[in-house]
């Protein structure tokens, strides 16, 4: 009984940053005090009482934009750690039941962890011009998908060969049935972890898309893109590159905090912790 009461009251700590961070992201432009296009003030002016964070090198009110700059990057970076995730968890299961498919998994994520993700996100945007924001999430997939195949596969590999898999296997039960019913059940730790991994990922190659200007183009207002915009008078108004670099960041560490909060294994821990 003492585990059960003191391991819920654990998790909304882990929790509550990144989701109070992504509420507010998701929600900021409600909030936003100056219209997003608006110049406001002098370029690169420093906080004042009616913009907090200052301006930006064309005068617009940093604290409007950061409050909308941020909605897009999650959605964004939730839309490819999803995709990630659920197909490396599908195609993880069945690889270590298909051996050809085991080695194509491995040689599959022996190129994409050889290749940058810079270099990757640039070829695809060379090749699909005007694709924008969903050309970066498409290659982020593409480039997520391999790696994070071979993680499911290594945590699926012992399971696989596990007692109840093999009478289910002598017993007729077909692949499908074998991966998505008796396996992959038994992965939720490691699907959790691995979704709080590639949606950090996703983050920051989206983040770094915005920066090369290969995803949302100016004026739009986007984190990633707003350090680029402002780096030459980070001098004159360093909260004009520091707001949204600090913004990545804790929401990169708080999502990812709270996916490891959330998995079994951690739950596990603080059960233990709290018998003792």
């Amino acid at each position: 009984m003492r585990a059960a009461a003191i391991a819920p009251a654990r998790v909304p700590l882990a929790v509550a940053p990144g989701l109070l961070l992504t509420l507010l992201a998701l929600t900021g432009p409600l909030f936003a005090p100056h219209p997003v296009a608006a110049p406001v003030t002098t370029p690169y002016a420093p906080p004042g009482t009616d913009t907090p964070l200052g301006g930006d090198q064309l005068g617009r009110d940093v604290l409007s934009r950061m409050l909308h700059g941020g909605g897009a990057l999650i959605g964004s970076a939730l839309v490819v750690a999803v995709l990630v995730t659920a197909l490396a968890a599908v195609l993880g299961c069945f690889a270590v039941l298909t051996p050809t498919l085991g080695r194509l998994v491995e040689r599959g994520a022996d190129v994409a962890m050889l290749l940058p993700p810079v270099l990757g996100v640039m070829l695809l945007a060379l090749a699909w011009p005007g694709g924008g924001r969903l050309a970066v999430m498409t290659a982020a997939t593409a480039l997520g998908v391999p790696y994070a195949v071979r993680v499911v596969a290594g945590a699926a590999a012992p399971v696989a060969a596990s007692g109840f898999v093999e009478a289910a296997t002598a017993s007729g039960e077909r692949l499908w049935h074998l991966a998505l019913r008796e396996i992959l059940p038994n992965l939720r730790s490691t699907v959790l972890a691995l979704f709080g991994l590639r949606f950090v990922a996703a983050v920051y190659v989206i983040s770094m898309a915005g920066f090369l200007q290969l995803g949302p183009r100016p004026p739009a207002p986007d984190w990633a893109l707003m350090i680029r915009e402002n780096a030459p008078g980070a001098l004159l108004n360093p909260w004009a590159v520091v707001a949204p670099s600090l913004a990545i960041g804790l929401l990169a560490v708080s999502v990812n905090l709270a996916a490891d909060a959330l998995t079994p294994t951690a739950r596990l821990r603080r059960a233990k912790a709290g018998t003792r």
